[in-house]
């Protein structure tokens, strides 16, 4: 196992992990401490991909079964290794020539067009409904929470995330409200119904569109509330209060600068926007080319030195700047329990192959937030130095004045679009 122990023995500084190669040949790594996991490489091919394109490969061949858990379970061999990484720069010694051609070929990776934005969001969020159903809220607010105790259910959390969201718009009835990237409409239906405001929501998924207007309809508000199949690019009309949550990951590095001119161009003079979004503490790179190929294509969650450029470029003034650290973390462990919970059901929409590969999106997406620099940041942005407090204690305010909400019109089997 030579050519695997080029990759584990730098790696692998701590813990106990056990590999098992196609001739049942054991070899341990670490320091021996903690429990043990053991795994299994079935076939030679797959120890040299392993070594020369780990990122891609493990996913791949734990997908595929090519790479078995032995002992222990995916978190416990992913939490291992994730750990022992963190936030060093680990250079994988056969994969060089791989990490130099992906920052080489990012901004080609991230051309995202309206065109091949549309198919990239279908690719993910236009399946089954009942599989958002089975591991998600009732609300289906698929974004990072806002966990204040560890005991905040999924459906709490995310409530607050809603409330926390609207503390920071300052929105007053009568305002028109843009919300850039939708999904199924819980948020413009809560924001909507706090605040007696106009909300119009984008999204370029057509199961989440239809979901979306027949919730508004439901509730009886679609008089006011309505959702566009439309790409963000397209909009024309002026808003007072701008909100995109989740959405940005998907712009690619080469569109911030006509996104934010975007949010600009559509804000009023005295508006105020907010940009919530997966970010990277490690400086500018490229998105995991696992997670490119099988979960998000054409994402990517920038660095915030990517970022502030493009706002200031877009003449936008940054109010104020939250990073949310674990609260992802800690979203992304409510998922996967949903989701193991079941996991029956789920295979028997998919198939296995289905269930192990979004077990392994779920579990190190989590770990990356624990271990590797994932963040979210909530970005407040205005036109004008004196559009919101200078102090935060109006967010404060705002949140104990309204307690986490229900859910408005909560997305129900009878609603959903068959995948």
């Amino acid at each position: 196992m030579t050519i695997l122990d080029a990759l584990l023995k730098p790696l692998i500084r701590n813990g106990n992990l056990r590999v098992l190669d196609w001739k049942n040949r054991p070899k341990t790594y670490g320091d021996g401490t903690g429990a043990r996991v053991t795994i299994r490489i079935h076939d030679v091919a797959t120890a040299w991909r392993l070594a020369f394109n780990p990122q891609l490969e493990v996913g791949e061949a734990y997908m595929e079964g090519r790479l078995t858990i032995e002992e222990g379970s995916l978190y416990d061999f992913l939490d291992l290794g994730l750990k022992n990484i963190g936030l060093r720069p680990f250079k994988y010694p056969l994969s060089g020539v791989t990490e130099r051609l992906r920052n080489w070929i990012r901004r080609i990776n991230q051309f995202n067009p309206a065109g091949r934005s549309k198919a990239n969001v279908a690719h993910h969020y236009d399946l089954s409904d009942t599989l958002y159903d089975l591991f998600l809220d009732a609300d289906r607010q698929y974004s990072c929470a806002y966990v204040m105790s560890p005991d905040d259910t999924l459906e709490t959390a995310q409530a607050q995330k809603k409330r926390h969201i609207a503390a920071k718009l300052l929105i007053e009835q009568g305002h028109r409200v843009l919300d850039i990237g939708s999904g199924w409409g819980g948020l413009g239906l809560y924001l909507g119904e706090i605040s007696g405001a106009d909300v119009t929501g984008l999204t370029l998924s057509e199961h989440q569109h239809a979901v979306s207007n027949e919730r508004a309809a439901k509730a009886g508000v679609a008089d006011r509330i309505r959702f566009k199949l439309l790409d963000y690019r397209s909009e024309t009309e002026k808003y007072d209060r701008i909100v995109s949550v989740g959405m940005f990951e998907h712009v690619g590095v080469n569109h911030f600068d006509a996104f934010f001119q975007k949010i600009s161009d559509a804000l009023t003079d005295d508006g105020v926007a907010l940009i919530h979004a997966i970010g990277r503490a490690d400086g500018p790179g490229h998105t995991n080319p696992w997670i490119d190929k099988y979960i998000f294509p054409g994402g990517y969650c920038p660095a915030l030195s990517e970022v502030i450029p493009a706002i200031e470029k877009a003449g936008l003034l940054i109010t104020d700047i939250e990073i949310l650290r674990l609260h992802y973390a800690e979203t992304l462990k409510r998922w996967r329990e949903r989701f193991a919970a079941n996991r029956e059901k789920i295979r028997a929409l998919y198939d296995d192959r289905f269930c192990r590969m979004w077990e392994f999106y779920l579990i190190t997406s989590e770990l990356s937030f624990r271990y590797q620099g994932q963040m979210v940041f909530q970005i407040q942005l205005a036109k004008k130095v004196d559009t919101v407090p200078i102090t935060r204690d109006y967010i404060t305010a705002f949140e104990e004045a309204h307690p986490p909400a229900t859910v408005v019109a909560p997305v129900s089997l009878s609603l959903q679009i068959a995948a």
